[in-house]
């Protein structure tokens, strides 16, 4: 069983950037309590990230910076425990981005990934 320093140290840290984009994306959904980080089965390396805006839901860890929240389900926390959530803003493209250190592969397109 997980002491409570090890419960405590479970988290999602969530950037400026990736907080305005999701209070932005809410402001047009305001039935949505914020964005959920899912990871579920596929893609080449066998786990991929889905990212979704969602109500909140009784099990869910809340991450939550300058107001926007970020939701977590206790399974796939498992999976992106300690990892940063940006949004990024290029010329070519934009997405949010999950920056996990568990993770030990990805697939050679970058949308899967294996820990």
């Amino acid at each position: 069983m997980a002491t409570m320093t090890e419960k405590a140290a479970r988290t999602v840290r969530v950037t400026e950037s990736a907080a305005r984009k999701i209070l932005s994306l809410l402001g047009k959904h305001p039935e949505a309590d914020g964005l959920r980080i899912r990871v579920r089965g596929g893609g080449c390396s066998g786990l991929q990230y889905e990212f979704v805006l969602d109500t909140q839901h009784e099990r869910d860890k809340v991450f939550e910076h300058a107001g926007a929240k970020v939701l977590v389900d206790p399974k796939s926390l498992i999976y992106v425990n300690g990892s940063e959530f940006d949004y990024t803003r290029t010329l070519m493209e934009e997405h949010f981005e999950l920056r996990n250190p568990n993770v030990k592969s990805t697939c050679g397109c970058g949308t899967s990934f294996n820990i």
